[in-house]
């Protein structure tokens, strides 16, 4: 089986249900916002959180999709940076047990962490984000030895508030032979470093994943389809999410209009992260395009069923029977 890479922010996913609106007032929290924080606002909140009996979850996007490709048989590694605190050392806890290679640093600040406050009759979700010692993570942190040996090395773009850091690591992982899948991340994040990661996907840049926001950011074009073709263009294969319509993919001439699988959603938290990992498992199992869309959109499909990024076991295990029974119609 072909083994795939990751590098992401190494974030610790606190979640909290509210009993009201006052944490977020005394904080300043928009409702439904997500707003980065620094470290001493990051540890009162933390603090306020504990006696609410808060749900912790290690997440950050790349590490989501690593996480997904190491369940389903990928051999499977990481690349970030946490504290020498209780977050990280339940970060690296939870990447072993799922089987991950991890080289996980550590770095001077305390752990990164998004803390989810869930409120209201309709469960809204308010962020505040404290990057942490994910942000210490630097170009000479890297090792070439890391990549060697591995097939894809799958980014996040969140990681474009460090530069130099996304260069050296797709530079590594060209250099080792990999084939470079890049999730876009958010559309304020595509804007503002707009002339580089156009750089870096027309120079390094194999997959490009995108919602339809931020497809839009990166091409100037509002229709999907058209927005799709540019991707395609410059990349091997692009991949244009368009939520609960489901997602497009391209590869060349080829595309392919994928009807978004069933399901129940209460949390949108994750679903382009475990897309992400179906779609990239099923391309390095050599399937034809059309496939790997919709083995992405099964697993999407599940983790929008729970709240939070993690799937409980029986999600997993009825998402990777309708997968076999969708190979099987491919002959597989």
């Amino acid at each position: 089986m072909k083994s795939i890479l990751g590098i992401g922010n190494a974030l610790t996913d606190i979640l909290a249900v509210l009993p009201d609106d006052s944490l977020l007032n005394t904080y300043h929290l928009p409702k439904g916002s997500m707003q980065h924080v620094d470290m001493e606002t990051g540890d009162s909140i933390w603090e306020a959180l504990r006696p609410l009996g808060v749900k912790y979850v290690a997440g950050g996007s790349a590490a989501n999709t690593i996480s997904c490709t190491a369940i389903l048989g990928m051999p499977s590694g990481f690349i970030g940076k946490v504290g020498d605190d209780e977050l990280g050392h339940l970060f690296k806890s939870d990447q072993e047990q799922y089987g991950i290679r991890t080289h996980l640093l550590t770095g001077e600040h305390s752990s990164g962490r998004s803390m989810v406050f869930v409120s209201g009759g309709n469960a809204e979700r308010t962020f505040a984000v404290y990057l942490g010692s994910a942000l210490d993570l630097v170009p000479e942190d890297l090792d070439p030895a890391w990549f060697a040996g591995y097939d894809y090395f799958h980014i996040e773009g969140y990681l474009v508030q460090n530069q130099d850091l996304v260069r050296r690591a797709v530079e590594l992982a060209r250099a080792a032979g990999c084939t470079v899948s890049l999730d876009l991340a958010s559309y304020n994040v595509v804007e503002s470093n707009l002339a580089f990661l156009h750089d870096i996907v027309e120079k390094y840049v194999d997959i490009v994943f995108a919602n339809e926001n931020e497809s839009r950011a990166f091409t100037g074009l509002r229709d999907p389809e058209e927005a799709l073709a540019l991707l395609a263009g410059i990349c091997r294969t692009a991949i244009v999410k368009v939520g609960k319509d489901g997602s497009w993919v391209r590869s060349g001439d080829e595309v392919h209009y994928i009807h978004p699988w069933p399901a129940v959603a209460l949390d949108a938290t994750g679903a382009g992260d475990t897309y992400a990992a179906g779609f990239l498992y099923a391309d390095a199992l050599g399937l034809p395009l059309k496939a790997c869309g919709e083995i992405g959109s099964i697993f999407a499909a599940k983790v929008v069923e729970v709240i939070g990024t993690k799937m409980d076991i029986p999600r997993w295990k009825e998402a990777k029977q309708q997968m076999r029974d969708l190979l099987a119609t491919y002959g597989r």
